[in-house]
């Protein structure tokens, strides 16, 4: 949030390095899914993610279909998943849990694909203006989408991860 919220007043080496920096906590905290998956289905999540990433980035790129309308509902679709994932620590329940997984991929390819023609739109828009001679604004806009669409893919794993483990992880 933090490089998200200052990126226009970061210098681009600065938010680079900020992105470059999370990128490793992220890393290290997620070095822990070893401990409660094994190897095999952390592999196939990967792969999984990584393909749908991928081919969902390269459709939303290529399509004439306008996404940009589907922003709002996005954003109210992942406060709601944020929200169904919060209560379910309370209540446990493992329907309710693969309900949040099957949605939150769902959700994720939705969003993969609106933030690359968001992504895509903002590049056009900047070229086209000429505002590429602006000191540093096409970096930090580089940095913004690359953090966007590393969260995406992230995420993404994160959810295909919970079904292909199962709630309790180790297969």
């Amino acid at each position: 949030m933090f490089i998200s919220v200052r990126i226009t007043r970061l210098d681009p080496m600065t938010a680079a390095a900020l992105f470059l920096v999370y990128a490793v906590l992220n890393g290290v905290t997620l070095s822990f899914i070893f401990l409660a998956y094994n190897l095999g289905t952390i592999t196939y999540a990967a792969v999984a993610a990584g393909a749908m990433f991928g081919a969902t980035s390269i459709v939303a790129y290529a399509t004439r279909i306008d996404l940009s309308r589907f922003g709002g509902l996005l954003l109210m679709a992942l406060i709601g998943l944020i929200v169904a994932s919060i209560v379910n620590m309370f209540f446990a329940s493992s329907a309710l849990d693969q309900i949040i997984s099957y949605v939150g991929v769902l959700l994720f390819v939705a969003l993969t694909a609106y933030d690359t023609q968001r992504i895509k739109k903002l590049a056009l828009t900047i070229s086209a203006n000429g505002a590429v001679s602006e000191a540093g604004l096409v970096q930090r806009v580089s940095i913004i989408g690359a953090l966007t669409l590393y969260l995406d893919l992230i995420n993404l794993f994160l959810f295909l991860l919970r079904i292909m483990g199962g709630r309790g992880g180790r297969r």
